[in-house]
Formats: C-alpha cells, sequence, structure tokens
C-alpha cells in the first residue's frame, strides 16, 4: 500500500510539471485575422481560453493601444504585423511587444480618428474563443448621398465619352474634301435620362400639366431612383457554407451581386445599394437596416447554402412568412441563416435590442404580398437557367427579410454542397445568366408595380 501511495505521489508530480508550462504562460493564440472594409476594420485574436483586455485611444498621431492580460508574445501573435493591408482605411501599422510579464501590448497605428469597440465572443461553429476589436468612423456616411453622387458621377463620364465621340466624328468630317457625312442624331444629356419603363406612360397633357411638370423638375434627384439593395450574405469571419473542393458561399456571392449592381446600375434611373461590397460580416439587422436608410425598393440577399445531403440540388427563392415555414428544408435553412450573427460576430453590448426586436416583428401583410410577387417573377426566370429545388416561392421567418416596408427576397443560387452545383457557382458563364435572370425578374415586376414616389422626411 505505502509503495502504491508512493507512486501516485510521483504521478501526480510528474503531471504538474507538464501542465507548469501551460499554466505559466496562459492562452495560447491560435490564429490572427484582420478584416478591412470602408464601414469598419476588424480585428480578430482567436485563442484556446478566454482572453481578457484593456484599451485606450492616444492621439498625435492617432493610436489604439492594446494590453491583452495572460499572455506571452508568440509567433503565432506576431503575425498579425505581417496581416495588415495597405489599402486598410483605417490601420497604418501594427507593433506588438511584451510589455509587461504575461501582458502583451499591441498598438495599431490608425490613418484616421476612430471609434474603437472591443468585446469577445464566445466558442461557435470551427472557431474558439475570439477577442475582437473594431474600429469605426467617427462620422458615419450617408448611404443615400455616396449614391447619388455615385449616379452623378457615371453620368458625367457617360456624357464625356459622348462628347468625345462626337469631336472625334466632327475632325474625322472637316478632314474629309468631300461632302461631309450627316452629323449623328443628337444624344439626351446622360445627367436627364429617360424615365424607367416601370414608371409607366406619361400622364396626359391637361391644365395641371404644366405644374405637374415644374413640380416635378423641383423634386429631388433620389426620386427618380429606384433603388434595390443587394445584400451577399455571410462575409468576414462568417465565411456561409463551403462546398466539396473548398469555395465558400461568402466569396461567391459577392461576385454574383457585383455582376448583378453593374446590370442594375447601368438600367436608367436605378441603382444599387451593397449592404457589403468587400469581405467582412454586417450583422443581420444592420443589412436590413442599410436598405431602410435608403428607402429602398426592393431588397435581395444572394445566397449559396449547403443542406445535410449532398444530393440537394437546384436553386430557390424565398419570402417571409407569418406562420411558420412552408417546407422542413426552409425552416431548416432559415434557422442556418438567422445563426449567421453567432459566427460572424456581433457586439451585443451596442446592438439595440428593443429597436432590433421592434423591427423584427413589424412585417406587414403587404410587404409579404409584395415579396411574392417580386419571387415569382425571379423564380420564373431562374427556372430558365437551370434547375429548381421549388417550383413556388417558399416561405420562412428569415430575420434578414423582415424589413417592414420593403419587398424582400433571399435568392439561393444553387446548394454549394452538391458537387455539381458547386462548380457551376465558379462558372463565370452561370454567373452571368444567373445575373441576367434575376435583372429580368426585376423588371417584370417593376413594370408591373411601379414604386412610389419616396418620402424624403424617413
Amino acid at each position: 500500500m505505502t509503495q502504491r501511495r508512493e507512486l501516485l505521489r510521483h504521478a501526480g508530480s510528474l503531471v504538474l510539471l507538464l501542465t507548469a508550462p501551460r499554466l505559466a504562460f496562459g492562452a495560447s493564440i491560435v490564429a490572427v485575422r484582420v478584416w478591412p472594409a470602408d464601414e469598419y476594420t476588424r480585428v480578430t485574436l482567436e485563442s484556446d481560453t478566454p482572453l481578457q483586455a484593456k484599451h485606450f485611444v492616444v492621439g498625435n498621431p492617432d493610436r489604439m493601444v492594446i494590453d491583452i492580460e495572460g499572455l506571452e508574445l508568440s509567433p503565432a501573435l506576431r503575425e498579425i504585423v505581417g496581416k495588415v493591408r495597405a489599402d486598410d482605411p483605417y490601420i497604418a501599422g501594427v507593433r506588438v511587444g511584451q510589455n509587461q510579464p504575461r501582458v502583451v501590448r499591441l498598438v495599431i497605428d490608425l490613418k484616421q480618428a476612430a471609434l474603437p469597440q472591443m468585446f469577445t465572443l464566445a466558442p461557435v461553429a470551427h472557431y474558439q474563443h475570439r477577442l475582437v476589436f473594431d474600429l469605426h468612423p467617427t462620422v458615419e456616411p450617408d448611404p443615400l448621398l455616396a449614391l447619388i453622387r455615385d449616379k452623378e458621377k457615371a453620368e458625367r463620364q457617360a456624357q464625356a465619352a459622348i462628347n468625345d465621340a462626337l469631336g472625334e466624328f466632327i475632325d474625322r468630317s472637316k478632314g474629309n474634301n468631300s461632302k461631309p457625312p450627316a452629323a449623328p442624331p443628337p444624344v439626351a444629356a446622360a445627367s436627364a435620362p429617360p424615365e424607367s419603363p416601370a414608371a409607366g406612360p406619361a400622364a396626359p397633357p391637361g391644365p395641371g400639366t404644366r405644374k405637374a411638370e415644374l413640380d416635378a423638375k423641383e423634386k429631388k434627384k433620389i426620386d427618380r431612383l429606384v433603388i434595390v439593395a443587394l445584400d451577399p450574405g455571410h462575409g468576414g469571419e462568417d465565411p456561409g457554407a463551403i462546398g466539396p473542393s473548398g469555395l465558400k458561399e461568402k466569396d461567391v456571392v459577392l461576385q454574383i451581386a457585383r455582376k448583378l449592381r453593374e446590370r442594375i446600375n447601368a438600367e436608367p434611373n436605378m441603382r444599387a445599394l451593397m449592404t457589403r461590397d468587400s469581405d467582412f460580416f454586417v450583422p443581420l439587422n444592420q443589412r436590413v437596416d442599410k436598405a431602410r436608410r435608403v428607402q429602398a425598393d426592393l431588397f435581395i440577399s444572394v445566397h449559396a447554402d449547403a443542406f445535410i445531403t449532398p444530393q440537394a440540388r437546384g436553386a430557390s427563392v424565398f419570402a417571409l412568412s407569418e406562420r411558420g415555414a412552408t417546407s422542413t428544408a426552409a425552416r431548416w435553412i432559415a434557422q442556418k441563416e438567422n445563426a449567421a450573427d453567432l459566427v460572424g460576430g456581433v457586439n451585443v453590448k451596442h446592438a439595440d435590442s428593443h429597436v432590433m426586436r421592434a423591427l423584427l416583428d413589424m412585417s406587414t401583410t403587404a410587404q409579404i404580398n409584395d415579396s411574392l410577387r417580386v419571387g415569382s417573377e425571379v423564380l420564373g426566370q431562374i427556372g430558365k437557367v437551370g434547375k429548381l429545388h421549388k417550383s413556388r416561392v417558399e416561405q420562412a421567418g428569415f430575420a434578414v427579410l423582415k424589413a417592414p416596408d420593403i419587398p424582400s427576397i433571399l435568392v439561393e443560387t444553387a446548394f454549394i454542397s452538391n458537387p455539381e452545383e458547386e462548380s457551376k457557382l465558379k462558372s463565370a458563364d452561370y454567373q452571368e445568366e444567373l445575373v441576367d435572370a434575376i435583372m429580368t425578374g426585376i423588371r417584370r415586376y417593376f413594370a408591373k408595380n411601379p414604386p412610389l414616389a419616396r418620402n424624403r422626411q424617413l
């Protein structure tokens, strides 16, 4: 018995010796990531145990100082220095060092004054513990003003191209001794594009016509814009579904949304707003809020999801449901998409839970009916491109579709979990065909449902 106790004592001592370095060094860094974007830049430190940190901002020059406790400097942490991109709007560089025993200091040199937010995220999906730093602009840009300026810039460029072509035509005519050819027909100024077909036929002349024309000229330019909010799903920390060959949903839907934006912006009096135009995460409620801030006439969320079996295939279109999902698959997909905030990482302390809850409870029957209309138009066109998963618009409780005043649909372009459909999603030709189909559906919807004048008081 005495010998057995002696063996147990030595075994316990051995365990303590083996774990001593672990206790001394505390947490270990698993990965570091930097997600730059115009809207905000996110820095993520992933570790095997929770990290505790303090931060403060210093001016002249602007920089953010972060002290992380219970941590020793490691090669994995040093990698953050090389993660900063030259085009990062907020971070000029990062310095890292052992400030005190078991305290690592990060100094983030800023390109501009920023509002930092720090929070932690519990393990979820394939992530362990995460310490997150978000750098937001001190003044949030106006998205509607940005749309108007973008449109005006495109119009100036188009008019300049017309003027250059006309000048070249005149120069060639002057250099010809024979009678110059007839001048080309005059081209309408790009700053005054023709009315969209969605606006309906012009009003017949009458006593009030002149006054109506004058009133129309006094309206702001935003009243002539049909705004479509495009929402590429996932992004940043949230890759979305991943195909058999490694294709990430967040990447392919961004490619499709960018192509769709080009098609929309090429339409007279129509502009596209992207909820994200690069690889960063946008919380679900902010996606809805962005569309509402520009008083969008339509909201389209683009996805390429996965299912529990690789056999699932075909494109789908979803609208919101107040009475529950129309199928088990629709319910499963909605639950998965609604969990995106957990993976992408939301700063709960800064989220207005009351506004969020009120917004998600304000869905209306009218909005759902309009969503079903546009969904049917889009689904009918996508069905001409490839196989459909369901021949009708499905419904489920997608949080991202709950704008109470904007027709909203979610388009599942294909099942990325299906090897054949993943291959199609990689194809530029398939993406173009898909964009053509969605654009045709958008045109058909607005031709039958002209958007009302925008309320500038919102």
